[in-house]
């Protein structure tokens, strides 16, 4: 059984038009699909990595799987139990067992609060343990990420370094004890130099505390280092599933040898051709229903433009690609 299950999962939000555009220009309310048919399966102990451009809809994903929002349609099994169905009693549960650490360590501390209430604050709300134990706890997490309590216990989020506040982030989550973290990029507003360190904490905690974690980022160096598996998406389809290996070394989809041809190499005397994509990034307000890479993509035909190629959540192992052309696309790469 799968620690979680995403079927035929989408998000969309409504674009509706003011009074004056629906007086005068008639105007009609749009729709922003920001996740379309998802299909994606977790299990337990494994990282998961997500890849793909700014608003492909990796952060609607982690949200929706956090239950922080609702699916506009399909369903999210936590535990072959439906997300969206659980009574408050479960509900309670489940946001303990599933954790997230947000992007950007600068917004999502209390300035407020001291390090202390922080990382304390999530066991007090669902009322786990008693006061004491709850500042054993604390003070055990804040030692395991690499904070000492004597030392960071009363401290201010303003007093912080930007890795320290990514620390605390990490020590809010892990705090719960949970069975899944979803981390939406934990890196992207730290320096270079203090990236590695904050990846293999969450690589040795995630070992030492038995976690399935996702893991969200563009860097597919980072993925590469850190997941299981590696999901690709584009403008809110997923369109590559598969090892890290498999895609890194081996990519399927047009999308996905392009992100990959794209990554620079830190050798001046290797040459490589420009990806071969044109045209503009699509919309994803009121997309057409095929693949919204079809515009873009050296390889589609009409049939791209018409239907999507859903991949498949039974086949979790399988590297597998949503697209037409795949024949004819690994017969000009041989």
């Amino acid at each position: 059984m799968a620690l979680l299950e995403l079927n035929d999962v989408s998000r969309h939000f409504e674009l509706r038009p003011g009074v004056v555009d629906r007086v005068l220009r008639g105007g009609k309310t749009r729709v922003i699909k920001a996740v379309e048919t998802m299909n994606l399966s977790l299990e337990k102990d494994e990282i998961l990595g997500i890849a793909g451009e700014s608003g492909c809809g990796k952060s609607t994903t982690c949200s929706m799987v956090a239950g922080l929002l609702s699916p506009s349609s399909g369903e999210v099994l936590y535990r072959d139990r439906n997300v969206g169905e659980m009574a408050s009693s479960e509900l309670k549960d489940h946001r303990r067992r599933v954790q997230m650490i947000f992007q950007d360590p600068y917004e999502s501390l209390n300035p407020r609060f001291r390090v202390s209430d922080i990382v304390s604050e999530g066991p007090r709300a669902l009322r786990l343990w008693g006061e004491r134990e709850i500042e054993e706890q604390v003070a055990a997490i804040l030692a395991g990420v690499g904070l000492p309590a004597e030392k960071y216990w009363d401290r201010y989020p303003h007093e912080l370094s930007g890795g320290e506040r990514q620390r605390v982030g990490i020590a809010s989550a892990l705090v719960m004890k949970p069975e899944l973290v979803v981390a939406d990029e934990p890196l992207s507003m730290l320096d270079v130099s203090i990236r590695a360190g904050i990846l293999d904490l969450l690589k040795e905690l995630s070992r030492q505390r038995n976690f399935a974690c996702i893991y969200v980022s563009h860097d597919l160096s980072i993925l590469g280092n850190i997941a299981d598996r590696l999901l690709i998406m584009y403008l809110g389809q997923a369109v590559e599933v598969g090892s890290v290996h498999d895609v890194i070394k081996n990519p399927k989809h047009p999308y996905t040898r392009a992100l990959i041809s794209a990554v620079p190499v830190p050798d001046p005397r290797v040459k490589r051709s420009p990806p071969k994509i044109v045209g503009e990034i699509s919309r994803p307000v009121d997309p057409p229903p095929g693949c919204r890479f079809a515009s873009r993509c050296p390889h589609a035909d009409q049939s791209c433009s018409e239907v999507f190629i859903k991949l498949d959540t039974n086949s979790p192992l399988a590297h597998q690609a949503a697209c037409h052309r795949l024949e004819q696309i690994n017969s000009e790469a041989t």
